[in-house]
């Protein structure tokens, strides 16, 4: 599901009622103004989709997507606009964007246009890998590799809220605080060893890190037996 999604309009108005609007479709969203913090918001990873305006003030939404699919984000994005005709519609979906809205329009279509997206999205999505609490083991296809019990509280912790970042603080405080440990460096360490046996298959999805937040799951989150 596109769940998590960032707006980027030159407009507070604009922006505070797509963000009222899209929550009460049960989508979580967040705005941007500025075209460069777009970018390097989108650059993070963090969210699932995105809605972009054309006309960004003296910065063009149609160069920010084209920046964005350059710098590997490949989540869906659709861009806004009042400007209707085939031009530059053509113009913003040859830089990349996956649907173009053209203003006015409801949000029952908006909506309808962002589910559309998502169904894409899930229909190329490989078969997820699983993540076993009965063996604490982590497979895909024929592929299947033991974890230790720290390394699977970590990674379990990671898939509890994949697409979002969980800091290094609060992943020490809930895996290793209580043992005496003193020195966060830990997670970077076991984070290490998950990477190292995550490099062993592709299980279509990585740990990133992201820069003042901390490391989050990205791509497709493992299926847990627990859930």
């Amino acid at each position: 599901m596109v769940s998590r999604l960032l707006i980027i309009d030159d407009d507070p108005r604009i922006t505070s009622a797509l963000v009222r609007g899209l929550s009460l479709h049960g989508y979580s969203a967040e705005a941007e103004n500025r075209a460069d913090q777009g970018l390097e918001r989108l650059k993070s990873g963090v969210f699932s989709g995105a809605i972009v305006d054309v006309m960004l003030g003296t910065d063009s939404g149609i160069e920010l997507v084209r920046a964005a699919r350059l710098a590997g984000v490949g989540i869906p994005i659709l861009m806004l606009s009042a400007l209707s005709d085939v031009d530059h519609r053509a113009a913003g979906l040859e830089a990349g964007a996956d649907d173009y809205v053209v203003k006015p329009f409801s949000f029952d279509e908006l909506v309808a246009r962002l589910q559309v997206q998502e169904q894409r999205v899930l229909s190329q999505r490989p078969d997820p890998a699983r993540l076993s609490s009965r063996d604490r083991t982590l497979s895909i296809r024929e592929t299947r590799i033991a974890l230790t019990e720290r390394e699977f509280e970590l990674l379990t912790l990671l898939n509890s809220k994949a697409g979002s970042p969980i800091s290094r603080g609060e992943l020490f405080d809930t895996l290793w605080s209580q043992d005496g440990s003193s020195n966060e460096n830990v997670v970077d360490v076991y984070i290490g060893y998950l990477r190292k046996k995550l490099g062993l298959d592709d299980f279509g999805f990585e740990i990133k890190t992201i820069r003042n937040q901390g490391f989050c799951i990205q791509g497709v989150a493992p299926l847990s037996d627990d859930t």
